[in-house]
């Protein structure tokens, strides 16, 4: 049977890495999620999410880099405060996977993305009686696609942050119905 589901933020994790000066990968975080998902696990196709993430909620563990992150050289967050996404098809790749394509906005540019979502939960009832599952999302984007240029080269040759943005979400999902009642 289709259910909606809310993402629930306080439950849920965005993580991001970056290759930087060609040695090590830094890591971030977004903490403004919101949306939803319908779901029946007996009817994977017909899954459909739709989420925004607040970009001013980036998190490095470094202000400074926080704060550039958030300039026009990046983010741009004055101008474009949020990325979405929009799935358009979903296919089942196990019995707890699926492979989700839709179109990413960030930084105002729009572009088809396809993630790997793996580890789907069966629903569970919290010590409340809330309904809840989960899931696990991979997949990696070019920053170039989304206008995400800023760059400096090394002296010993390559650049200062990579292109290839690696992303991992973990998502905890609450029951619509009872979304209210939290």
């Amino acid at each position: 049977m289709k259910n909606t589901y809310q993402i629930d933020a306080a439950h849920s994790s965005l993580h991001f890495s970056v290759r930087h000066l060609m040695v090590s990968n830094v890591r971030g975080a977004f903490s403004g999620v919101t949306g939803t998902v319908t779901y029946d696990p007996d009817k994977p196709a017909e899954t459909t999410i739709d989420a925004t993430i607040d970009v001013n909620t980036v998190n490095t563990n470094e202000e400074k880099r926080d704060g550039h992150l958030k300039s026009p050289e990046f983010f741009d967050v004055a101008q474009y405060p949020v990325m979405t996404f929009k799935s358009k098809k979903v296919e089942s790749t196990g019995t707890d996977s699926q492979k989700v394509t839709g179109d990413l906005t960030l930084h105002g540019v729009t572009k088809e993305v396809t993630l790997a979502v793996e580890e789907i939960s069966g629903e569970s009832k919290d010590p409340w009686g809330n309904i809840k599952i989960g899931a696990t999302v991979k997949g990696k984007v070019k920053r170039s696609d989304f206008g995400l240029v800023w760059n400096a080269p090394l002296e010993t040759g390559g650049v200062v942050i990579g292109d290839d943005v690696k992303l991992e979400f973990d998502l905890e999902f609450l029951k619509a119905t009872q979304a209210a009642s939290v």
